[in-house]
């Protein structure tokens, strides 16, 4: 962080990264949710708290698609 003139402090990232700037200029988005999304966000809460808000691990997600740590290292 860096501080201006008046003491304001603001980040360097949105101005050096131009995906991060791109970012920060997006518009909100002010539309309402649907029905679709607020099921899928609370399908996604139950999801987690059957799982005591663990997610998967990154070699259980290769697995399910049919991948291991050796397949995907560079």
């Amino acid at each position: 962080m860096i501080h201006n003139s008046s003491g304001e402090k603001r980040k360097l990232e949105p101005v050096l990264d131009p995906v991060a700037r791109a970012i920060a200029d997006a518009p909100v988005d002010d539309e309402p949710d649907t029905e679709e999304e607020r099921k899928a966000v609370a399908d996604s809460k139950a999801w987690f708290e059957q799982r005591r808000g663990q997610g998967i691990s990154h070699e259980e997600a290769l697995a399910d698609l049919g991948l291991t740590l050796d397949d995907v290292k560079g």
